[in-house]
């Protein structure tokens, strides 16, 4: 379940795309972090992502986890963005059959699911094909 203080808490790398760079090695994090795991600076700059990319493999999801089965079936790919960094993400409004490695793709923002009955409406990105 999402709370609401965490889901606030992502807001700006949800809607902004926003990630961060190591000033020292820089290597990009998404979602941004606090420490580089690479060598440990704690000097980050905030980077906003590239919102094009290609797909680098696919899966087609049949039976999915509760908060999605009225969007079964759906696919869901590894995104390589033009700027290196892959994110994980739903590939909408396309037939499966047409979907492809190396395909390009376009990041919007959409609704992703409804936490309960009147629980918050949780937000993010979804790729569609350019």
């Amino acid at each position: 379940m999402t709370t609401p203080s965490r889901y606030w808490r992502e807001i700006p790398q949800r809607y902004r795309l926003e990630a961060n760079k190591c000033k020292n090695c820089e290597i990009t994090f998404f979602p941004p972090r606090l420490i580089c795991p690479q060598c440990k600076n704690r000097e980050l700059e905030p980077i906003k992502l590239a919102e094009t990319g290609k797909i680098l493999t696919y899966t087609v999801i049949r039976v999915p986890p509760h908060q999605f089965v009225d969007q079964a079936p759906y696919a869901v790919g590894i995104i390589e963005l033009d700027d290196g960094v892959k994110i994980t993400a739903q590939v909408v409004d396309c037939d499966f059959e047409d979907l492809k490695i190396g395909q390009r793709v376009r990041i919007e923002f959409r609704k992703i699911f409804q936490e309960g009955e009147s629980g918050i409406l949780c937000y993010g990105y979804k790729f569609v094909p350019e």
